[in-house]
């Protein structure tokens, strides 16, 4: 990076000393998607918060599938969580949480969460940092884009920022992360339109108010550049302050020692004060457990346990605050990590770094349910094998921004850098219900790959009901290695022969796509 762009950068996300409650506040300096979206959505005041789980969470593990619960014993037996504790969920069979994640239970049965299976991108990246870059910016494995999913409007919208803001008619910072670094999500093309927020009554004090002429020199302007970041700054965290003031929390739910449920705590204090932000991150780390994820004695207890326990005490009581405060209905959450582990468990009795993994979001606009199937796990599973994606990361971020916020597809594409991707029945504003979605996904059907074990030649076989279908062969890994069948098909049953020689021995998985619609088996390739 330029060393201009770097500085921009690093004074936009520079932490500065003093915060809310012990807790660092980061405000996403007038982001112009959040602008737009209380332009373009008139009345439309809702609010996202976003729950990062840094690591890689273990979906698993956390949303368990009890239908594969013989095969995953196999895979994971170091692991797994006993299936007599696993929590049921009202209406739902063959799928559980984990046992210490109580209060994500009464939501769901209350009709506040929806889940979404297996979350990820395709030919997924297997590293911490790329992997968030990629969820950040909404880009593809093989893209490298030092924009954001947010930050794309920035530029369009606020052109020239950051002079001039805030102003009178947005006092507020439409986006706050709680602790944390900035996020590449608020990336603009040149400039990170998140700041950071502290004391605003002596970080500073030196150039606050300065009138000094800068010189006329690259160095001048990177000058110029700080003292308005910096006189934002304090405006901003004053806004903060003010709000942060008009409201105390309500909820004796709220758990101690428990950082997130201390982030969520101050998010619900700025949303009743009335401030204006649309946009609120926090998140929880610990979640690359490599090693020592459950105790040995108590597979429903250990690292892992912990950590759940911790996500689902702080979004129940989050929820109760927001309920008691008059204010549920404005705001959802969403869950997520950067990926998933693997299917089997190692020998450090814990799990590494793997594939597609659950979302969860939370709130009164949310459609209660679950959005997909169970993962497959095979009768025989390799160091290898991940879980296979069945939706991808941005088919989620694209329902938030067009059914949550209430944006135009066209709005949602340029935030997805040009890109469509279909939305899914998460939010209630979604015109497909889960219901709906659930029997057009049954008129989709795969059926068994004959031989299987295959050596040479395969058959595929699967039905449709007339339309646009895709049958894809993906590797362990859960890269996407060949296209088997592509375009329109009319309604029936449709074969497909494919040569497998020359594939390595192992667990693949094949995937018929129609729209949202997905079906995946799996084929074992033999020596």
């Amino acid at each position: 990076m330029k060393r201009r762009l770097f500085l921009k950068a690093a004074a936009a996300g520079s932490m500065l000393p003093v915060s809310l409650n012990g807790m660092s506040v980061r405000a996403y300096a007038n982001s112009p998607l959040m602008h737009l979206l209380g332009r373009r959505t008139g009345n439309n005041d809702n609010v996202l918060v976003l729950i990062q789980l840094n690591g890689g969470n273990d979906g698993l593990n956390t949303v368990i599938p009890l239908d594969q619960y013989t095969n995953l014993t196999k895979a994971r037996s170091n692991v797994i969580i006993q299936d007599t504790k696993v929590l049921k969920l009202n209406g739902v069979n063959g799928t559980g949480l984990h046992p210490s994640m109580t209060g994500l239970q009464s939501l769901y049965n209350n009709g506040l969460v929806n889940i979404v299976q297996d979350v990820g991108y395709p030919n997924p990246n297997f590293s911490h940092f790329r992997s968030t870059d990629i969820w950040m910016s909404g880009s593809d494995t093989t893209e490298n884009w030092t924009t954001g999913w947010m930050g794309r409007y920035l530029d369009a919208q606020f052109p020239g920022f950051p002079d001039g803001f805030p102003n009178t008619g947005a006092p507020d910072p439409p986006a706050i992360q709680i602790g944390g670094m900035v996020s590449l999500a608020t990336m603009g093309a040149s400039v990170n339109m998140a700041m950071a927020i502290t004391d605003p009554s002596n970080f500073y004090s030196l150039v606050n108010g300065s009138s000094d002429p800068v010189p006329n020199t690259p160095a001048g302007r990177e000058l110029e550049f700080l003292r308005i970041m910096a006189n934002q700054t304090n405006q901003y965290a004053t806004s903060i302050k003010n709000a942060a003031g008009k409201a105390t929390t309500l909820s004796t739910k709220y758990p101690t020692g428990n950082n997130l449920a201390d982030q969520l705590k101050i998010v619900a204090r700025l949303i009743k004060g009335g401030l204006k932000t649309q946009v609120y991150m926090v998140s929880i780390g610990g979640f690359d457990t490599h090693s020592q994820q459950v105790d040995n004695s108590d597979h429903s207890l250990g690292a892992h346990a912990t950590l759940l326990q911790r996500v689902s005490d702080a979004i129940l009581a989050f929820q109760d605050d927001l309920t008691l405060m008059g204010v549920q209905d404005r705001v959802a959450g969403l869950t997520f990590s950067e990926f998933g582990r693997r299917i089997m468990s190692n020998g450090s009795v814990g799990t590494d770094h793997g594939a597609a993994a659950p979302m969860i979001a939370f709130g009164t606009g949310v459609q209660k349910g679950i959005i997909g199937r169970n993962p497959v796990i095979p009768d025989t599973v390799t160091v290898n094998d991940n879980v296979p994606m069945q939706y991808d990361f941005r088919q989620v971020y694209a329902s938030a921004l067009q059914d949550w916020f209430g944006l135009s597809k066209t709005e949602v594409k340029a935030a997805m850098g040009g890109k469509d991707f279909n939305t899914l029945p998460v939010f209630k504003a979604n015109p497909a219900g889960i219901e709906d979605f659930a029997d057009l996904v049954s008129r989709l059907h795969l059926h068994d790959v004959y031989p299987n074990p295959a050596s040479g030649e395969a058959t595929f076989k699967f039905f449709t009901d007339g339309g646009n279908v895709e049958l894809c062969l993906f590797d362990p890994l859960g890269n996407r290695i060949r296209t088997m069948a592509s375009g329109k098909h009319g309604m029936g049953e449709h074969e497909v022969r494919v040569d497998l020689r020359g594939l390595r021995p192992g667990n693949y998985f094949y995937q018929l796509s129609q729209g949202n619609r997905k079906y995946t088996k799996v084929v074992v390739v033999a020596n």
